[in-house]
C-alpha cells in the first residue's frame, strides 16, 4: 500500500520486505489494474466454489495415495 500511496519509494520498500523493486512495481501495477474487481457486487471471481475446491480435492486425493504407497514401501 506504500508504494501506491507513495509514501516510500521502491527501492526503500524493496529493502525493507527484502524483493526486487521490479517485483513491487509488478504487484502495485496489478493492484490498481485489479482493484475495481474486488469491489464489483456479485461477480464471485467469477469461479463457483465446485470450480475451486475441485483441484484442491483432487490434489489431495493423489496425496493420499501416494502417502499410502510409501507406508507400503518403508
Amino acid at each position: 500500500m506504500d508504494a501506491v500511496r507513495g509514501i516510500k519509494t521502491l527501492s526503500e520498500l524493496s529493502a525493507i520486505h527484502k524483493v526486487h523493486p521490479t517485483v513491487i512495481a509488478h504487484w502495485k501495477r496489478q493492484l490498481l489494474d485489479g482493484a475495481a474487481e474486488v469491489f464489483v457486487r456479485g461477480s464471485g471471481g467469477g469461479r463457483t466454489e465446485e470450480e475451486i475446491k475441485a483441484p484442491l480435492y483432487e490434489e489431495i486425493g493423489r496425496l493420499t495415495v501416494e502417502l499410502d504407497w510409501l507406508k507400503k514401501k518403508l
